[in-house]
Formats: structure tokens, C-alpha cells, sequence
């Protein structure tokens, strides 16, 4: 008989493309990954996997056997899963993934919160400025921020916040006042290392027409997250155009100045990502339930 665990660890060898990377993501050392895929592929009598100092690849038997795996653990997880909703109780490991600053601020809590009212179930997030893949990271679910992009995974809607372009009083005074989008186009943009160039969005101006707004000149600093694009705008390096959760409180404490803020970025999204499976685990159906109520009210 098969061993599902056995299976999980090989599924999760190829999704990381090496042992070392499925031995960190499974919590295990790389000769026990490495042995149980021996006695995978000595159980099935089939090369699995060809090895070279550089990369792992499926060999054509073990292709068909990784799709395979992955229905059955699919099936396996919706059994449990079956059988926990039974006993009217959550359990096993929900893992999700956020930025971090949204999740200090929005997602943090509200797990904090869904596991207390589930303490057999275990909450693992992982904090990260770069959009993980599901599936190689093994999360049950992500929480994005933004446009989502097209996607093979399902998606549900939590919300939407506004983006605003601010800067310093410092940078204000040294460039002059911002009145016009021409003027904010011509600043010292600080920008997401993510956003594609030249960073162009439709902008509502006073009267409701949609404009379309340019920065065609090279970005004064890039970074990678929202907080270090938070603290160059602080420390005057230029503006920066940050979601308003993040933002709001700066401005009130007016350690920041909202440029025009009678004109309109496009509203962005908050979406909850999770893999297109047959079974949508019930942790996950819950969990999305949860966020949407907490953050309705």
C-alpha cells in the first residue's frame, strides 16, 4: 500500500524542484526527503525523477504519477476534512500568505481570532513582498493586494482601498508645491520594484473624467515593499503612491501631504487566492467567510 506521506514528500520535491527546497518546506532533513523518494520509486519499480548536479526533472512515468498524487492527496485531505466538519471542529494546519504589512495590520488579526475561536487548528503565515506560488509554497490560501493578474486558482473578493500619491513637507518645500497631475507626473517617484515602465493609471480628475495619468520619466528609488516605499517617502526621497490603510495615519499626524486629493487612482482590490481544486478544503471556506465578515463590519 501506498504511504501519503511518502507521496506528499515526492509532490513536494517537484514543486520546489529540489530536495533542499522540500525539505525546508516540509520541516524535514534533505536525507529523509531524499530516502522516501528511493522507497517510492523501489515501490513502484519506476524512475521517478532524473538527478543531475543542477536540477531534478520527472522523468515521463513520473509525470503521470505526480498528477495522480495530487488528486489522491486532494481526495485524502478532503476525507479528513469530511470527518473534521463532522465533529463540528477545525483542525490540521491552515497557511497563508500576505504582505506584511497588510498582514500586521488586517490579516494577523483576524487569524488571531479565527483560531481562537479553533484551537485544534494550526495557523502558519508567512509574510512576503513577492506574490509565492501557491502550489510550490503550499498555501491554503494568499491574500493579495491590488489588480489581480490572471490566474488558474480561484479567487474571492474581500474588499477594495484607495491609493494615494503623497510625500514629505521636506520634499515639498525643496521641489515646490504639487497642484497639477503635469506637476506630480514631472516629480521624484518612489516606486514598487513590481509596477511595470513607465507606470501609467487612468486618474478621475474633478469633474469625474477619467485622465490618463504618465510618469514617463525613471523612477528616483525602487523597493521591493510598502514599507520601505513608506519610509523614503518619509524621509523625503520623493512621492510615493501607497494604499491608504497604510498611509492615512501619517497624513492625520501630517507627517505626510496627500497630493491632489480632489483627483482619483483607480481603486484596488483585496482578493483571497486559493488553489482550483476539486474540494475546497472546509479551513479555508471558513476562513474566507470569516475575513469578508470581519472586515464588512
Amino acid at each position: 500500500m501506498l504511504n501519503l506521506q511518502r507521496l506528499e514528500i515526492f509532490v513536494a520535491v517537484v514543486n520546489a524542484g529540489s530536495f533542499t527546497g522540500a525539505a525546508a518546506l516540509l520541516g524535514l532533513t534533505k536525507a529523509v526527503v531524499s530516502f522516501n523518494v528511493k522507497q517510492l520509486e523501489s515501490e513502484t519499480g519506476v524512475a521517478l525523477l532524473t538527478r543531475s548536479t543542477r536540477r531534478l526533472a520527472l522523468t515521463e512515468s513520473g509525470e503521470r504519477f505526480y498528477q495522480r498524487c495530487q488528486d489522491l492527496l486532494q481526495e485524502a485531505e478532503a476525507v479528513l476534512d469530511d470527518v473534521r466538519r463532522d465533529h463540528g471542529g477545525l483542525s490540521g494546519q491552515l497557511r497563508i500568505t500576505s504582505t506584511p504589512e497588510y498582514g500586521a495590520r488586517v490579516v494577523v488579526p483576524a487569524l488571531a481570532a479565527f483560531s481562537a475561536l479553533h484551537p485544534q487548528l494550526r495557523i502558519q503565515h508567512v509574510a512576503s513582498s513577492n506574490h509565492d506560488d501557491l502550489i510550490a509554497g503550499r498555501f491554503d490560501l494568499a491574500i493579495r493586494l491590488g489588480q489581480l493578474a490572471d490566474s488558474s486558482h480561484h479567487a474571492a473578493t474581500l474588499g477594495n482601498f484607495e491609493i494615494l500619491p503623497v510625500a514629505s513637507a521636506a520634499y515639498l518645500q525643496r521641489s515646490g508645491n504639487i497642484q497639477t497631475p503635469e506637476q506630480l507626473a514631472q516629480a521624484s517617484w518612489i516606486a514598487h520594484s513590481r509596477l511595470p515602465l513607465p507606470m501609467s493609471w487612468p486618474v478621475t480628475n474633478t469633474r469625474g473624467e477619467k485622465i490618463p495619468f504618465r510618469v514617463a520619466s525613471p523612477t528616483a528609488v525602487t523597493a521591493d515593499s510598502a514599507s520601505a516605499l513608506l519610509a523614503f517617502a518619509l524621509a523625503g526621497a520623493g512621492v510615493a503612491l501607497l494604499p491608504d490603510w497604510l498611509v492615512q495615519p501619517e497624513i492625520d499626524a501630517q507627517r505626510l501631504c496627500h497630493l491632489l486629493p480632489d483627483h482619483r487612482f483607480p481603486p484596488q482590490g483585496i482578493f483571497a487566492l486559493y488553489p482550483n481544486t476539486r474540494h475546497v478544503p472546509e479551513k479555508v471556506r471558513r476562513f474566507i467567510d470569516f475575513l469578508q465578515k470581519q472586515m464588512a463590519e
